[in-house]
């Protein structure tokens, strides 16, 4: 395969083209273990391994792209997770970041419940034999099917999002003779990301009760007085990639509140509160997320301090990690195809894949890390722009990163970090086939979610 260099975009810090962007790293071959998984290192050829496996043998086994998930540290960070929290908390793993039978086996062997927002999601789980008395249903809109599946099967709680929602899981509930666990959405105006919290003006969107105008006070209400229902707790979500919990202690002192008022006017203490997820990882070496026993330290003297001050019972505590454990297992394996270099400006780096299999940087402008992994290189860096293969020119994988100026076709990149929301959102679109999920640990690899083929889509196609 030739190494020679390409004419290429500018290379150092000082001649980049015009707006922010970091200095070139002083070594191109590092895989900083902040955006890696715990498994990754460099062999003695310089290529990338994972749980003790050279990804170049992982792509020639099972094709690019292709999700390569490191199984030790997916359950390392459940049991971080767990350990944590401890055994007064709950520890719920939002199934939506990624969810497969493999997934949930490990969850239940590690000792985490599952929250679920889907029917569908619900089947996976209980396939995998996840007990449905740890698993949570979440959903603005459940359907008529999913709310009788779910008290069916006897989930661990519903949660509800709607007055119209309290009365059909209360009519199914009592229909089959049950009497279903329920928490409560609440909206309490603030709303986290990363840095930023407001706390106004976010009562306008699609979740939950607001606490502003005495919505959830009146759902409060209306479920109380309805036999089919036992009402467990309060719940809330404020954001989502949040490494500042600013926002967790607005949201907990008005939650908190709304427990105080249900005290007061119905002379009942509501035993759970549910702060929700969307704690951050690290895309880049720029993020710095907190680790889970500073989290859980935070949250509990957090609910600790309010319930105090308003002479409440200190409530169970849950919170839902999805992306904050998975997010960082894995990373998108790719083959570098074209390199097309735009004098003055960048490189373009185009893959086998794109924003079929990561929609993310496309549709949030989301920031991710690259690295070559099938080799090391002594060539400068060159500015670069990886893209995918896709007919937008909105696909874009990586906007902005320094790759080796040797990059040729043929070599393999890796994006990290992206376990999270990258297969659980990935498409079809230009008929693409949806990449492999290779769960690798201890010098093994084993499919767990298998490559699409053009037999599945044509077999979906019936006209």
């Amino acid at each position: 395969m030739s190494r020679s260099a390409h004419p290429a975009g500018p290379r150092h810090a000082d001649v980049l083209p015009e707006g922010h962007y970091a200095a070139p790293p002083a070594d191109l071959n590092t895989l900083d273990t902040r955006v890696w998984s715990r498994t990754v290192t460099r062999n003695a050829d310089g290529a990338a391994e994972v749980g003790g496996l050279d990804v170049r043998a992982l792509a020639e086994e099972f094709g690019t792209p292709a999700y390569i998930l490191d199984e030790a540290d997916f359950r390392a960070r459940c049991r971080a997770w767990r350990a944590a929290f401890g055994h007064g908390a709950d520890v719920f793993y939002a199934g939506k970041a990624f969810l497969s039978r493999a997934v949930v086996k490990w969850l239940h062997e590690e000792g985490l419940n599952l929250d679920v927002c889907s029917g569908t999601e619900l089947a996976v789980a209980l396939d995998a034999g996840m007990p449905a008395e740890r698993i949570a249903l979440h959903g603005n809109n459940k359907s008529t099917a999913e709310i009788e599946r779910a008290v069916e099967t006897g989930v661990g709680r519903i949660v509800l999002d709607s007055f119209q929602e309290i009365a059909r899981v209360a009519a199914e509930a009592d229909r089959q003779g049950k009497r279903q666990r329920v928490q409560i959405r609440v909206t309490v105006g603030v709303e986290a990301h990363t840095h930023e919290f407001i706390a106004t003006a976010h009562e306008d969107q699609k979740f939950g009760l607001a606490l502003a105008g005495g919505q959830a006070a009146e759902a409060v209400r209306r479920v109380l007085k309805l036999e089919s229902l036992e009402l467990v707790g309060i719940h809330s979500h404020i954001g989502s990639q949040i490494f500042d919990m600013a926002g967790f202690e607005v949201a907990a002192r008005r939650v908190v509140s709304l427990l105080a008022e249900v005290r007061d006017e119905h002379g009942v203490e509501l035993p759970e509160i549910d702060l929700g997820g969307g704690l951050g990882i690290a895309y880049t070496t720029d993020d710095d997320p907190r680790e889970p026993q500073e989290i859980a330290k935070a949250l509990g003297e957090i609910v600790t301090r309010e319930c105090e001050a308003a002479r409440l019972a200190v409530p169970r505590l849950s919170v839902e990690p999805g992306r904050a454990i998975v997010g960082p297992t894995a990373f998108t394996l790719y083959e570098v195809g074209t390199i097309k270099p735009l004098d003055g400006l960048r490189t373009y780096v185009s893959v086998d894949g794109g924003m079929s299999d990561n929609i993310r940087t496309a549709l949030y402008d989301a920031e991710y890390s690259v690295s070559l992994v099938s080799r090391t290189s002594d060539a400068e860096p060159m500015l670069s722009r990886v893209v995918g293969k896709h007919c937008e020119s909105g696909d874009i994988v990586v906007k902005d990163a320094f790759l080796p100026a040797d990059l040729a076709p043929g070599d393999l990149l890796a994006v990290p970090a992206t376990g999270a929301y990258c297969r659980a959102m990935a498409s079809n679109y230009n008929h693409a086939l949806r990449p492999p999920v290779v769960a690798v640990t201890d010098g093994r690899a084993r499919v767990i979610v298998r490559r699409e083929t053009e037999e599945d889509l044509l077999r979906l196609d019936v006209g």
